[in-house]
C-alpha cells in the first residue's frame, strides 16, 4: 500500500500585529508524483497557516481512504492531533481547561472532518534546518526528531523529510513575497 506523505509549513510577517500577511505551504508526496500547493490571506497568525496548510492538503486528496503522513514543525498543529486536544475540546463544548474559547475552532472543525476518512499518522519535525550546510551536525537533530516520533525513520528518510519541509516553508514565504511586491 503506497503511503501519501504530506510536508507542510505556515509563516506569518507581522504575526502579532492587527495588519499582517501570512502564507502557507505543502508538498503532497504519493509515491514518485508530487503536488506543490501554496496561498495565503492578510491579518492572519502563524498557527492558522500552519493550519491552513494542512487543511488545503486534506482537500486535495480525490479519495478517502488514504494512509497518510503528517510532517510539520508546528507543535500545536502536532500535539493537537497527536496528544487528541480536540476530543477534550469538544467534550468542553469548544473551551479550554481554563474555561477559554478554543483559537481557530473553525479551522479545527473543518479540519477534524478528515480523521474519519483517511488513516493519519502526525510527525513533528523541527522547522528552518539546513541538513546540506557543510560541517553541520545533525546527530543531535535526528535522536530530537526519533525523540518526538520513534524509531520508524532512518537518519536518511530524516534528511530527506527536513528537505520536503524546507521546501514546504519555501512555498510559505513565495505567497507572501509576492504579495508583498
Amino acid at each position: 500500500m503506497k503511503i501519501l506523505n504530506i510536508y507542510t509549513d505556515g509563516a506569518c510577517s507581522g504575526n502579532q500585529n492587527s495588519n499582517n500577511i501570512g502564507g502557507w505551504g505543502a508538498i503532497l508526496e504519493y509515491g514518485s508524483h508530487k503536488k506543490e500547493i501554496y496561498g495565503g490571506e492578510y491579518n492572519t497568525t502563524n498557527n492558522r497557516m500552519e493550519m491552513t496548510a494542512l487543511l488545503e492538503s486534506l482537500k486535495a486528496i480525490k479519495s478517502d481512504g488514504q494512509t497518510i503522513r503528517v510532517f510539520s514543525d508546528s507543535s500545536y498543529l502536532m500535539d493537537c492531533f497527536r496528544q487528541k486536544w480536540y476530543l477534550k475540546w469538544q467534550n468542553n463544548g469548544w473551551k479550554t481547561s481554563s474555561g477559554t474559547g478554543v483559537e481557530n475552532k473553525d479551522l479545527w472543525v473543518e479540519l477534524i472532518e478528515f480523521l474519519p476518512k483517511h488513516k493519519i499518522s502526525f510527525f513533528r519535525v523541527k522547522g528552518h534546518i539546513n541538513p546540506d550546510k557543510p560541517g553541520f551536525d545533525l546527530s543531535k537533530l535526528y535522536e530530537k526528531f526519533v525523540s518526538w516520533n520513534g524509531k520508524d525513520f532512518s537518519k536518511e528518510e530524516f534528511i530527506y523529510i527536513t528537505r520536503m519541509n524546507n521546501r514546504a516553508d519555501e512555498l510559505a514565504n513565495q505567497w507572501k513575497n509576492d504579495q508583498e511586491k
